[in-house]
């Protein structure tokens, strides 16, 4: 059995290789710090295969498929994703579009071309990283909760297509709250929440994620913030989310 994990060098992506490995999953970890990446390998229970790319240029993504099509994937993990705090019109914007090529388009892609050939051999996971950011508006991070959005609405669309077809091949999308990681460092933001541990997250993620559920919530209180937003009036819930992000600063 293997398994691809994008962003594996920190993290959720590092503890989700960890917990995976030790489920006897060989992994492939992806990342840009061939270092960390290295660290890892030696960390890890069984064969470990790592690759230093930078998932924000589509031709790496491509070339990653390529490079694995033929090794008969049974878990990808795109959990490759960074984010920015800040007004939208003083937030930089190449790195905004890097943002949206990391959070968006190589998840698409990976996605897109793995999930084929799950669906050709009916069998296999795709697990999303997204956000309970992706259920709401999110003034001063707009763009990463944009792209949050994104993911969380491809999964649920492609997973109604599997349902279609009757496919084994199933997809998840993790949406958690905050967790202490090295985002926060990498956003410029504080949160005032208390963060789950990414080694919960990992493992709860994991193990839903093997029992096929789509929508996938760390956390009470993020359910409960989820179910809130989903019978709140938007324009109430906009600005809820406004005053808690700014408090962020």
């Amino acid at each position: 059995m293997k398994a691809l994990v994008t962003g594996a060098s920190s993290g959720i992506g590092r503890d989700m290789a960890k917990h995976l490995s030790s489920l006897g999953y060989d992994i492939i970890a992806v990342a840009r710090d061939g270092e960390a990446l290295n660290k890892l390998k030696e960390e890890l229970q069984t064969k470990t295969e790592t690759i230093s790319i930078d998932l924000k240029e589509e031709g790496a993504c491509k070339h990653l498929y390529e490079t694995l099509k033929n090794r008969k994937i049974d878990i990808v993990i795109n959990n490759a994703g960074f984010g920015d705090f800040g007004e939208f019109i003083e937030t930089d914007l190449e790195k905004e579009l890097d943002m949206i090529d990391v959070n968006i388009k190589a998840v698409h892609i990976l996605t897109k071309l793995f999930l084929k050939d799950m669906v050709k051999r009916n069998s296999g996971h795709i697990l999303n990283v997204a956000s309970i950011a992706g259920f709401m508006p999110g003034p001063l991070m707009a763009t990463y909760y944009s792209t949050k959005a994104y993911i969380v609405r491809l999964t649920q669309s492609i997973n109604t297509e599997l349902k279609k077809d009757k496919s084994n091949v199933k997809i998840s999308v993790l949406c958690p709250g905050p967790v202490n990681t090295n985002f926060n460092k990498a956003a410029n933001v504080k949160f005032n929440l208390k963060g789950l541990s990414s080694e919960y997250v990992a493992k709860y993620a994991i193990n839903n994620m093997l029992k096929g559920k789509l929508i996938i919530i760390p956390g009470s209180l993020i359910k409960i913030a989820r179910f809130l937003a989903k019978i709140s009036p938007e324009k109430l819930v906009a600005r809820i989310c406004m005053k808690m992000q700014e408090r962020k600063r």
